[in-house]
């Protein structure tokens, strides 16, 4: 199999392509030698974008140029796929079993949360994904996912058995965490809490609240015994902000940023500056309580905007981007064996 490749160029935005620059490069499989229709079928594609007021250029040379051999044709590979689906994004994390216990994280992709979406279409967008790292669905073996989407449940099985011939780990009741919950009703708790504090208490021990900016802000506390006490639920940062947008109708919808400046000196600044500084407050303010509680416990915050919200925080120890991704891992492993046996959960 060979590659097509359309190069359409930009002079407004341009994207590097060895010594010309590019708006847009797609690649389009094709056989090893021409095959009839090949030059209707791109000159087509060349017509249309020409319509659009656009060029394009075909190089078939390039395209029957033999392939450099894939570095997963010539390293055998045992990979974990790791998939947090929340409410917003669904975050896909790669793992190397191969390398023994603290098995590597690879590569990670983040897509857009939708229910409409097919299994099909998650699976071709997975396949694009894993193209551009030079991976074959071949190489998955196992698969681990959480989520707080129970619409997507079904959707998200068919996508793993039929895309990689593979049965899913759910986290779930049940599944093995070498956490003690003892909140009321286990089966309530997002499996995406559960799953930071696990990776959370990995790295840094007990006691433990990590700190989750996602769709909802979440608090979630670990003590010295390493037992989940429970957290707390606050209106993500985002959503906040879109509310603001919605409910008054002169207020404009802004970027989510630290300000230049406390005091704004206009309405998108004072906004800026309300919204992000309002947070912090709220974040700090939860922290504060919590670790008057909780004394000497590490905080650990992870999500979209962990980053942008730890540089101003008094209370937050330290960021973890792949948090979630690192705790699937660690309860895939842990529950190694039952997996290899057979058994399967389901969602």
């Amino acid at each position: 199999m060979a590659l097509f490749t359309l190069l359409v160029p930009s002079d407004n935005r341009l994207r590097s392509v060895g010594n010309q620059e590019f708006l847009f490069l797609a690649h389009f499989p094709v056989s090893a030698q021409p095959m009839p229709g090949d030059e209707l079928i791109y000159g087509v594609l060349a017509v249309k974008l020409f319509l659009m007021g656009m060029t394009a250029t075909w190089h078939p040379s390039a395209a029957r140029r033999p392939q450099a051999t894939p570095i997963w044709q010539t390293i055998s590979m045992s990979l974990l796929l790791a998939v947090d689906v929340g409410n917003t994004n669904i975050v896909l994390g790669v793992f190397d079993l191969s390398k023994g216990a603290k098995a590597p994280l690879m590569c990670s992709w983040r897509l857009a949360t939708s229910r409409e979406r097919t299994a099909d279409e998650y699976g071709l967008s997975t396949l694009a994904l894993f193209r551009h790292q030079d991976l074959e669905p071949s190489q998955i073996k196992h698969l681990v996912i959480s989520s707080v989407v129970p619409p997507l449940h079904p959707v998200l099985q068919s996508w793993a058995r039929t895309y990689f011939d593979v049965e899913p780990l759910w986290i779930e009741p049940g599944v093995k965490t070498g956490l003690k919950v003892l909140i009321e009703n286990p089966s309530e708790l997002g499996a995406d809490r559960l799953v930071n504090a696990v990776a959370g208490i990995e790295k840094y021990g007990a006691p433990l609240i990590t700190v989750d900016f996602g769709t909802a802000t979440t608090f979630d506390v670990v003590n010295d015994r390493k037992e989940y006490l429970g957290g707390l639920i606050a209106p993500g940062l985002k959503i906040s902000a879109e509310a603001l947008f919605q409910r008054a109708s002169r207020l404009p919808r802004i970027e989510i940023t630290e300000p230049e400046r406390l005091v704004g000196r206009n309405t998108v600044q004072a906004m800026q500056s309300g919204i992000f500084y309002g947070y912090v407050g709220l974040v700090d303010g939860i922290l504060e309580r919590l670790l008057v509680e909780h004394p000497g416990a590490t905080v650990v915050a992870t999500g979209g905007l962990a980053k942008v919200i730890s540089e101003s925080s008094r209370h937050i120890h330290h960021v973890e981007s792949d948090l979630t991704l690192e705790g699937l891992r660690l309860i895939w492993q842990r529950n190694e064996q039952l997996v290899r046996r057979g058994a399967k959960t389901h969602p």
